[in-house]
């Protein structure tokens, strides 16, 4: 693996294990706003008694720090199978995020495959720096970034189990792949995407051979295999098993597994006014609408699918497995300015061949899975509600001049917003990037602190000065930015703690109190699961929530505007994804307003 990551891995640090104390102090702290007295005494004995000279929290912290010596990243695969591949619900809404490109020019099938071929064309570009390793390093604060993630998200593919899934990369084969998925009214077709030379089709050749795809499923009258993809993964374990037994069937589900990416021609989605717009898009990209739309137009496995809809609706969604949503920001970034300067080139006409249909045999058992299903998935997409936001009267530029860092600056939005709602502090989840150590994935930023609890309480309080909660904004806004720090940095509390656990796990001794306490499950229940995806291209983000009564908030703080995806489930009667973004942008102005109607005190 080392040879085609090139050599700047090799300078990477490793992933460190915090100190035991630290960790139990820091925690105990993040649990005072969130927990009452008689619990937080509790947990202060248990964790006492965790950490006593030669106790059990001892004995872990050795384990751990034995693992970290003999691994790359003590950490990586333990989350990749806890995280993601152990987890049985669907990765529909629960898992993959979508993104929302900016709305397209076209509203006929011409302007559609024009659009799609030039972001085929961006993609195979973007895929040539990787294949060269000529991809610019990244660096946050000077520190140079693990560039990993991005050689995970092309040709790879989620694969069911019936207890645990796995991945499977065909990058790094001898043979890597050389052709996508392009999916249409339901039916999957393999397209060769470079010439026997090795240079990628022109746009100009993708646009016709998108035409040949096209012509060749207009009626959508077969059965959506792909939705199989939907269910609950270890239904789909099930299904899949039964599904490959057949030679066909196999040799078509490898197409799909080992292709690029996929391409989702999607149906147009029923029309809603421009305000609504982006919110449709959301959830088109999220699951595509439930199975009269276009569910059934997607291979949910697939690491990488781009989804460009005849009414032009444009967006992504990828399996989260092999990647987090920066690497994958950065794709679409790169894949956007292309498709703007890229214009047809006529090519010499040389005949291609046609892409080729991918046949499945449909017994009455996988019909029957087909249907189940179509059922669980229409049951989901009536469950969600997404709300996507402009927030249109400020962007970074606000707390910037307030020398406050944005993004700490919408948490306290959102911790404010969510107080309001509920007269209560929970637990918020706001992931923070390990890349700058080797195989980094995320820790947590835990938005919800003291020190946002004090502003947040006294915000609304009239007894309180304006001067005074000024005060508490700007040491709210401190402490995040101390958090986010700490936790890039490999010293935040959550993957350590899971890291102690999974080591009582695997040393087959009995799991210590501290985690069958009820703090350590209220903490690792989020209301709030909350992210910021900063992007150049001003696209949007979403993915549904963690907690059945929570919400997922999602977020790209442009210069003079924000874009938020929220998201909640109608099943949960306390949630509703509209208050809380109207509640959202309340609280942000309410900040600003704040922040401009208090004189700074003169030095």
């Amino acid at each position: 693996v080392a040879a085609w990551l090139g050599l700047h891995q090799e300078g990477l640090p490793k992933l460190p294990v915090p100190s035991l104390q630290q960790t139990c102090e820091r925690y105990l702290a993040t649990l005072e706003p969130i927990v009452d007295e008689e619990e937080l005494s509790h947990t202060k004995e248990l964790l006492a008694e965790f950490q006593k000279a030669g106790g059990v929290g001892e004995r872990l912290q050795k384990g751990l720090e034995r693992r970290a010596r003999k691994t790359e990243n003590w950490l990586s695969d333990w989350w990749l199978t806890t995280a993601y591949l152990d987890y049985r619900m669907p990765v529909v809404v629960h898992s993959s995020p979508g993104v929302v490109l900016p709305r397209l020019e076209f509203s006929d099938r011409q302007g559609q495959m024009r659009f799609a071929a030039k972001l085929i064309a961006g993609v195979l570009d973007f895929k040539t720096m990787i294949d060269n390793e000529t991809l610019p390093v990244e660096y946050l604060g000077g520190k140079q970034l693990c560039m990993n993630q991005y050689y995970q998200v092309l040709s790879s593919c989620r694969v069911p189990g019936l207890k645990r899934d796995s991945v499977v990369n065909h990058a790094h084969r001898s043979r890597p792949p050389t052709h996508i998925t392009v999916v249409h009214n339901f039916q999957f077709f393999v397209l060769d995407v470079y010439n026997s030379d090795g240079t990628p089709l022109t746009v100009d050749q993708l646009y016709m051979q998108l035409e040949k795809v096209w012509s060749s499923s207009l009626q959508t009258n077969k059965e959506p295999i792909g939705i199989l993809t939907s269910n609950q993964r270890n239904s789909w374990g099930k299904a899949y098993n039964n599904l490959i037994k057949d030679k066909t069937n196999k040799d078509s589900v490898r197409a799909i597994q080992k292709s690029i990416f996929t391409v989702c021609l999607d149906a147009p989605m029923p029309c809603v006014s421009d305000e609504l717009y982006h919110s449709r898009a959301a959830v088109q990209m999220l699951h595509g609408g439930g199975s009269r739309w276009n569910s059934g137009n997607r291979w949910f496995d697939k690491t990488l699918q781009f989804i460009i809809g005849e009414d032009g609706s444009c967006g992504l969604m990828y399996e989260h497995a092999p990647a987090e949503g920066p690497p994958i920001v950065s794709l679409i970034d790169h894949v956007v300015e292309y498709t703007k300067k890229s214009e047809m080139v006529r090519t010499p006409m040389v005949p291609l061949p046609m892409p080729q249909k991918l046949r499945f045999n449909i017994t009455p058992e996988i019909k029957k899975d087909i249907e189940k299903a179509k059922q669980n998935m229409n049951i989901m997409v009536h469950d969600l509600d997404v709300k996507v936001i402009v927030f249109s009267h400020f962007g970074k530029n606000v707390p910037k001049t307030h020398k406050m860092s944005p993004d700490a600056f919408i948490q306290m939005g959102l911790q404010l917003a969510y107080y309001r709602m509920y007269q209560r502090c929970c637990a918020t989840y706001e992931s923070a990037s390990l890349r700058m150590f080797k195989l980094g994935r995320t820790d947590t930023i835990r938005s919800c602190s003291i020190d946002s609890a004090n502003f947040v309480k006294a915000m609304d309080d009239p007894a309180k000065q304006k001067i005074e909660k000024v005060t508490l904004l700007e040491k709210a806004v401190k402490a995040h930015r101390a958090y986010t720090d700490m936790a890039i940095h490999g010293q935040a509390i959550d993957r350590h703690l899971l890291g102690l656990k999974l080591q009582a796990i695997e040393d087959l001794t009995s799991m210590p109190e501290i985690f069958m306490d009820t703090s350590y499950a209220v903490a690792n229940h989020y209301n709030l699961s909350t992210s910021q995806v900063p992007a150049k291209t001003d696209c949007v983000m979403c993915f549904g929530p963690v907690a059945p009564d929570g919400y997922g908030v999602c977020y790209n703080p442009m210069a003079e505007h924000i874009n938020f995806a929220v998201s909640a489930f109608n099943s949960c009667n306390e949630t509703n994804a509209t208050h809380m973004a109207q509640r959202l942008e309340e609280a942000l102005l309410d900040m600003r307003m704040l922040l401009e109607s208090t004189p700074k005190a003169k030095l």
